[in-house]
């Protein structure tokens, strides 16, 4: 009982801290990217030095202004924002751990797949997250790195393979949320490792007297840009987890790939309208078909999809018929897969409680959950997790033939 108290709260803590975190990282990153486009030319700085913002928030009004080479002097009470970005990948690499190295044979190891050790998942998980910073910033350091849209579809090109690879050796909600943990490493390793560093030089530069590099601030500029297009995506992988129609499918990386565009694309809209440059609705459109793939790919795709789970017709020339289970029988079925997790007192190590509070161990309550148990079990054949208690393909139609069945009657 207390290790399943211990469990159920570390998560919920871990989880916690990681979404506070977040959300402080992602508002400065947001907001300075709009301060960034909002920045106009000002009178008393020279051209091509500088600009300022006005805005009005909470009563007051605010002016801001932006030094593109250094100010003459630098104050005491000078502020850096970095610790939002390294606590957000620390409390995430932690919520990592928590889940999906520590349950690796739930959450992450799918035999189906490869099988493994927990202990080899997770050096090849880790691993994984360290090559892609390597390739990332070897890329960003190379020739490609004088060319902004050359670099871009380069990482474009990186995430997508980094999925395809995730895809080829962890589950599918372990393979989104490595693919979601690359990303964001690359993110916060673009400030601990660039953004950061290049302006304690700039700093120092100034405090020496020195003129400060101009291609410190314009590495660092590229490196923000790319964290700021890549922040959509890596939250909705981070969200797919909770919606297995995202990951269980083959072509999970080309979802990956759909989103990214469609996260970078709603990005651009708002940069350019907070730049001033008019407002680009055709990115919504282009942002909203690629979105619109993705859930039609995972529809018509998943491991054994809505064709080979089929209800066979009424008898017609000799085809059998197949025939919907009793209630009790889908309970069985249920009771025996599924309530090692979802029953008041659970059986499965690291499962304190129920997920998400859902108990499957009384009839009634199977009934009650049915389109869930049809959604997780037969379309998606997400539950049981990596398929653990060894749910067989007959069952799996037993259930859709029974949801079938159900949801017939309820039509008549």
């Amino acid at each position: 009982m207390i290790e399943a108290a211990i469990v159920e709260w570390g998560g919920l803590l871990i989880r916690w801290a990681h979404i506070i975190t977040g959300i402080a990282w992602i508002g400065a990153s947001f907001y300075f990217m709009h301060l960034d486009a909002a920045i106009r030319a000002t009178p008393d700085m020279p051209a091509g030095q500088g600009g300022e913002a006005w805005e009005v928030h909470g009563g007051g009004f605010y002016q801001v202004r932006k030094f593109l080479v250094a100010p003459e002097f630098l104050p005491d009470h000078l502020i850096w924002h970095k610790w939002q970005a390294y606590t957000t990948w620390i409390t995430g690499f932690f919520l990592l751990v928590w889940i999906y190295y520590l349950s690796a044979d739930l959450y992450l190891i799918d035999p189906a797949v490869m099988a493994m050790s927990p202990w080899v998942a997770a050096g090849l998980g880790m691993a994984g997250l360290a090559a892609g910073w390597l390739i990332y910033d070897q890329l960003c350091k190379s020739g490609l790195g004088a060319n902004d849209t050359h670099l871009s579809i380069a990482c474009f090109v990186l995430v997508v393979v980094a999925a395809y690879g995730f895809q080829s050796v962890f589950s599918g909600r372990g393979a989104l949320i490595h693919t979601g943990a690359f990303m964001a490493t690359i993110m916060s390793a673009n400030v601990f490792f660039v953004i950061i560093p290049n302006q304690k030089v700039v700093v120092a530069d100034l405090i020496a007297g020195r003129a400060p590099d101009p291609a410190l601030g314009e590495q660092a500029k590229q490196r923000s840009a790319h964290n700021n297009y890549l922040t959509l995506p890596v939250l909705f992988l981070m969200l797919s987890g909770h919606y297995p129609l995202t990951f269980s499918t083959p072509y999970a990386f080309v979802i990956v790939a759909l989103v990214l565009i469609a996260g970078a694309l709603i990005r651009v809209y708002f940069n350019h309208r907070n730049a001033g440059k008019g407002e680009l609705w055709w990115t919504w459109a282009v942002a909203a078909v690629c979105l619109a793939a993705a859930a039609a790919i995972s529809l018509s795709s998943t491991p054994l999809g809505r064709q080979a789970l089929a209800i066979a017709p009424k008898i017609d020339g000799g085809v059998p018929v197949q025939t919907a289970a009793a209630p009790d029988e889908i309970a069985d079925i249920v009771a025996g897969r599924c309530s090692m997790c979802h029953a008041r007192l659970t059986s499965y190590p690291r499962v304190g409680m129920a997920p998400n509070g859902i108990l499957l161990d009384t009839p009634e309550a199977v009934a009650r959950h049915a389109e869930s148990i049809y959604l997780h079990s037969v379309l998606t054949t997400a539950m049981p997790p990596n398929n653990v208690s060894g749910m067989t393909l007959a069952e799996r139609r037993q259930i859709a033939a029974w949801f079938e069945g159900r949801n017939g009657e309820r039509a008549e």
